[in-house]
């Protein structure tokens, strides 16, 4: 996958804006527009989504810090992204928003279940620790989840700015 500089520029500001929104939406636990970002990304820029996805995963720890709990953002924003590019390219157009609204929200219902791999391999869990850290976590992913959908209203209008964008640039 060759970048142009265009989307060199493009992909590091558009990972620049998930890091930023996430920090912005700090206050509120568990909710922010992660998912909402890669999921229209995703439907934009297919396999090229990770650009940006994987710059706001190395922002996180540069700015944040390279700590075990950052070890699973390598893969837990990848399963999202691979969940969207297994979507079909042609739904029909009432029913994308609640399609994305879904997996945004599936993807926050498991986000600990997702998690949970890397907590058990860095910290030696039992499955039963595991098992454990996952029920304690599931408020927090229900929270998760209700505030990833009810979020994922904004994916349609991400894309649509994305694509309108993307056109108009292809036209200078």
């Amino acid at each position: 996958m060759k970048l142009t500089i265009k989307e060199i520029a493009v992909f590091g500001m558009l990972g620049a804006v998930m890091y930023a929104s996430k920090m912005i939406m700090e206050l509120l636990p568990n909710v922010h527009l992660l998912g909402v970002f890669t999921i229209a990304f995703t439907v934009v820029y297919g396999k090229k989504a990770l650009y940006p996805i994987y710059t706001y995963v190395f922002l996180n720890g540069i700015l944040c810090g390279f700590a075990a709990w950052w070890i699973p953002y390598l893969y837990i924003w990848t399963v999202l992204w691979g969940a969207v590019m297994l979507l079909p390219k042609k739904m029909p157009k009432k029913v994308r928003p609640i399609v994305y609204m879904t997996v945004c929200a599936a993807h926050g219902f498991l986000f600990g279940v997702l998690y949970a791999p890397a907590q058990a391999l860095i910290y030696g869990f039992s499955f039963e620790k595991t098992v454990a850290w996952v029920i304690a976590g599931l408020p927090f992913d229900c929270i998760h989840g209700v505030s990833n959908f009810f979020c994922g209203i904004l994916i349609v209008p991400i894309i649509m700015v994305l694509e309108l964008a993307e056109r108009s640039s292809e036209k200078s």
